[in-house]
């Protein structure tokens, strides 16, 4: 029996330099889908790019597409859409209906790759999508004011999103995820953003893999969240009076495995964070190593390295609720006798000097004084101020190789 088929052949339409289309919308127009439009180098003042259907838009040379501070400069509107190799600039500024250089409108399976974003309010936007890739892309903006600036990637309501190489700086959160599960953020470098240089809201399930949070307002905030995995990530010199490596706030059953903390004001700081695996971690050179305030439990530090840091350890509360176990600490002054690697008289992070700052500020300018150093010296002897059982009874004597 022969069954007669109608078979749509993709075809290829060219936009600038030597070929007479013009304009990029109209070969959008012209497009079915499938399509691929080709578009050579040059500057586009469109308004705003809308693209309705599934094509494949690919920039020669990096053609600009420049929203002349008035427009949402690239608006993607269908399934399957590949967006790669422009430079998108000068979006316009609205807090109402955040405009973006590259918006993503209830897509799936949208990649948007290899682009350049220059000062725009909103980077790249994505609100509603499943199985999208933002992937080798630029952002960068000039913000002051996180009042007056867009996150440079930010995704809404989103479900399987990879979020992945990217390098983003100048925005008020580098890359900024609320409601959105089953997703990975990897090899991402955001630096010098104004608020977070990644920042979850009631977002599960996720995991960020890899990445550089550098220099930042505060290097990641996770709030109201379950279920995220944080590997190997790098949080450096993010200096501030409220500026922390991470911020955990109301999360459960996650894990910090693998990261870098190194010159942070605090490296991290959990309050309410419940059933998280702590381990493998290097805290190195930071104000506070860890903030662990009283409303946590159930938490697990183990196989961590704490060296050259102000202060290892801060609680607001005498109730300790978590573990401590076969961490190495460069201010343990055991001994080892059956030479097994590991202290044989435990550990007390908690200096004397610490809860006394935590509860008062201002006597921070009291640090290195002979009394602050004999009080600490007299408090590990015999506790009685810090809690006697905020202690790792099992310290390791030599940093771990991570």
């Amino acid at each position: 029996m022969f069954v007669a088929c109608d078979l749509a052949i993709a075809s290829t339409i060219h936009v600038g330099g030597k070929y007479p289309i013009r304009k990029i919308q109209e070969a959008i127009s012209m497009a079915k889908p499938n399509d691929s439009i080709l578009v050579e180098k040059g500057v586009y003042k469109e308004g705003n790019l809308l693209i309705d259907k599934k094509v494949y838009m690919i920039g020669i040379g990096k053609p600009i597409l420049d929203g002349q501070k008035k427009y949402e400069v690239v608006s993607i509107k269908a399934d399957s859409v590949v967006f790669d190799g422009f430079t998108v600039e000068h979006s316009g500024i609205a807090t109402l209906d955040d405009p973006g250089g590259i918006k993503v409108y209830n897509g799936r399976g949208v990649i948007v790759q290899n682009n350049t974003l220059e000062d725009n309010f909103f980077g790249i936007y994505i609100q509603y999508g499943k199985n999208c890739i933002v992937r080798n892309n630029h952002v960068r903006a000039y913000g002051v004011e996180e009042q007056q600036i867009g996150n440079g990637i930010h995704c809404w309501k989103s479900d399987s999103m990879q979020i992945i190489g990217n390098t983003i700086s100048g925005h008020r959160d580098g890359i900024y995820f609320e409601f959105v599960t089953n997703s990975v953020i990897w090899r991402n470098i955001s630096t010098k953003n104004i608020r977070y240089g990644l920042h979850f809201m009631f977002s599960n399930n996720d995991s960020y893999i890899t990445n550089v949070l550098k220099n930042n307002g505060a290097g990641v905030a996770v709030m109201f969240s379950k279920k995220v995995s944080m590997l190997n990530n790098f949080f450096e010199d993010n200096w501030g009076d409220a500026a922390y490596g991470i911020l955990l706030k109301e999360i459960s059953d996650g894990y910090i495995i693998g990261n870098h903390f190194s010159r942070n004001t605090a490296a991290l700081y959990l309050e309410g964070a419940s059933r998280l695996v702590v381990q493998k971690n290097t805290f190195e050179g930071n104000g506070w190593a860890m903030k662990v305030q009283a409303s946590c439990m159930d938490n697990t530090f183990e196989d961590n390295n704490f060296i050259h840091n102000t202060f290892d350890a801060s609680t607001n509360g005498s109730l300790v609720l978590n573990t401590f176990n076969h961490n190495y600490w460069d201010k343990y002054e055991g001994y080892d006798l059956n030479k097994d690697g590991i202290g044989d008289i435990p550990f007390h992070p908690l200096s004397l000097f610490s809860v006394l700052v935590e509860k008062n500020p201002p006597t921070m300018l009291l640090f290195r004084s002979f009394m602050v150093t004999l009080l600490d010296k007299s408090e590990r002897m015999l506790p009685s101020l810090t809690p006697d059982n905020f202690k790792d009874p099992q310290p390791r004597m030599h940093p771990l190789k991570l």
